[in-house]
């Protein structure tokens, strides 16, 4: 069931809708609050939509990047897996029964 969950990000509330656990809704919204407090005080950049958008390229990126190690595991697993069937398929061509 939809529920409206209200969070605060940089001294901001926001009424979120949702499914799920309300608690998950309010550590997204720390992680948020947590990624923009840094921006400020690292950069000299004030407004809140400046920061909001810098703090939305780095998660960004830590999800992209997130991706494709997940992708480049996935295809050296897959690698490894082809490796090992040729393997036995060439230890059961030569040793038979």
């Amino acid at each position: 069931m939809t529920k409206t969950i209200e969070v605060e990000v940089f001294g901001q509330r926001f009424s979120l809708q949702g499914e799920g656990d309300e608690a998950y809704f309010h550590e997204l919204a720390e992680y948020v609050d947590a990624q923009m407090r840094t921006l400020a005080k690292q950069t000299r950049t004030s407004t809140p939509t400046k920061l909001a958008i810098l703090a939305a390229i780095n998660v960004t990126d830590l999800l992209f990047q997130q991706q494709r190690q997940g992708g480049e595991g996935e295809s050296e697993m897959d690698r490894r897996a082809q490796l090992l069937l040729e393997a036995i398929d060439q230890h059961l061509e030569t040793h038979p029964g």
